[in-house]
Parts: structure tokens; C-alpha cells; sequence
């Protein structure tokens, strides 16, 4: 147990449920960034050397950071996924709620609330919007007692409204499908008007004290030893991995390299 019962204030979750839940979700995204694990699968696609000296020099990045951002960027999609999974999943934990293996998101058959969850409100484009409220409308039909909704991760407000759609110029909406922020729903789902709030107070000390828990070495020191291992001079290590099959590149000499060097990057 990482906290105190007395200081455990989320009563829709258990403190042990809440800590496998982002141990499940941290492990997956650990996993994903472990299995880029040398400098050969770094390179697998081909890193971009060009890109990589204009970030270093606008965001201010020394050589590790470079690595470990290259790296984030790499497993970003399937770790976006994995975030899509926590919000989603934690709710296997929350009494009343399913997640259906398919089918809506979520489901309470009790409350009769059928959920499609999205992560932003700009993520879906027009085509996309439309299906998604003629699914929520297709269930409607079957089932005109069901309240539907479309629960937005990062809405613009807080908010629980009728989701309002324009179709070929006409505007649609009904008072039983709704546009809601997440945490109004955690609201709905849970009884705690705090639910959401709380979900974010607790998470980072979480993440912390699982985080310091692995004792591994990170996988950029790992992969940034080996870039290094192939010049004394970390940019032209970072342009042989990009333009090895190029001519004469092995000669690489960068213009004022002294220069480049004090700029305390490298």
C-alpha cells in the first residue's frame, strides 16, 4: 500500500485498484520504449539527422534529451493508444460499468448509458462525427429509454450537453445524446461531483513512486552510448546514422565545430 486509508479520498476506486490500473498502463508504455534497444532499432527507419539538429537548437536539447525525445516520438502513436486504454479502462473498476470487447466504449446497462470516448474535441473530423452519432442514434432507436453520449477527454468546458451535428447543412440533435466533458461523466458514473479532480490529484505521486520503483537503465543512456561509440562528436555519430550509405560521409566535418561544441549540447 503506497497511502494511508485516512488519506485515500476516492471512494469509487480502491487505492490497490487505482495503483494496478496506472502500474498496467506505465508497464505497457515501459515495454513499448524497452523494445527500441540499441542504436540498430533506433535506426530502424531511418532517424532523421537533419530534423534532429533543428529541434536540438530550437528547443535547447542537449544530446540525451534528443535521444529520449527521438525515442517518445517513435513509440508515440502506441503509447497514445495506451492512454486511450487507461481512460477508458479504468472504469472496469468503477461498480456498474463494462467495457464491452465491442461494440461502445462503455456501457451501464443499469443507468442505461451507452458511451462512445474520445480523447479531444477536435480529434474527429466531419465524416467521423456523423458515424458516431448515427451509432449513438442507431441505439436510441432500439432502445429509447438509453441515454447515449459522446465523453470528450479534452473537451473546450465542462460541460453535459445535447450533441448538436450539421449534416449536409441541416443541424441535428436529440435531448437523450449528449456531449459531455469527462468530468461531468466521471461525475455521472460515479456520484462525485470531485471524481475527475481527484483521478489527477492522485495520478502523478502514483506514476512517482512506480517509476522509482524500476530499476532498469534508461533505454537512452543505453542508445546514446552506442550513437557515441561511432565518433567523438555526437552530431556527426547522429548524421552517420542518417547518411551512412552516402558517400565519403565517414569525412563529415561540421564548420566551426569548436563553436558548435561550447554551445554545451554535445
Amino acid at each position: 500500500m503506497y497511502f494511508s486509508d485516512s488519506e485515500w479520498d476516492m471512494a469509487f476506486i480502491s487505492q490497490a485498484d487505482f495503483v494496478k490500473h496506472v502500474k498496467d498502463t506505465f508497464l505497457s508504455m515501459v515495454d513499448k520504449k524497452s523494445r527500441i534497444a540499441n542504436v540498430k532499432e533506433f535506426n530502424a527507419n531511418k532517424i532523421d539527422a537533419i530534423k534532429l539538429t533543428f529541434d536540438m537548437f530550437l528547443n535547447g536539447l542537449d544530446k540525451r534529451e534528443l535521444v529520449n525525445s527521438e525515442l517518445i516520438r517513435q513509440i508515440d502513436k502506441s503509447v497514445t493508444n495506451d492512454i486511450g486504454k487507461f481512460h477508458q479502462d479504468i472504469f472496469n473498476y468503477i461498480t456498474g460499468w463494462i467495457v464491452p470487447k465491442k461494440g461502445f466504449d462503455l456501457e451501464n446497462a443499469e443507468k442505461g448509458i451507452y458511451v462512445e470516448l474520445k480523447n479531444k474535441h477536435n480529434t474527429m473530423n466531419s465524416a467521423s462525427s456523423q458515424k458516431t452519432y448515427m451509432n449513438l442514434q442507431h441505439k436510441l432507436l432500439r432502445d429509447s429509454n438509453a441515454t447515449c453520449m459522446l465523453v470528450e477527454i479534452i473537451a473546450k468546458r465542462s460541460q453535459n450537453i445535447p450533441w448538436v451535428i450539421s449534416v449536409n447543412g441541416e443541424q441535428f440533435n436529440h435531448e437523450r445524446i449528449r456531449r459531455v466533458s469527462i468530468d461531468k461523466f466521471y461525475e455521472i458514473a460515479t456520484g462525485d461531483e470531485q471524481a475527475f479532480k481527484k483521478v489527477c490529484s492522485w495520478l502523478p505521486i502514483v506514476i512517482k513512486r512506480l517509476a522509482d520503483e524500476l530499476e532498469t537503465v534508461p533505454q537512452d543512456v543505453k542508445i546514446l552510448y552506442e550513437i557515441t561509440e561511432k565518433s567523438d562528436f555526437f552530431l556527426k555519430s547522429l548524421y552517420m546514422l542518417t547518411f551512412e550509405a552516402y558517400n565519403d560521409f565517414n569525412d563529415l566535418e561540421f564548420k566551426y565545430r569548436d563553436e558548435l561544441e561550447q554551445s554545451g549540447l554535445f
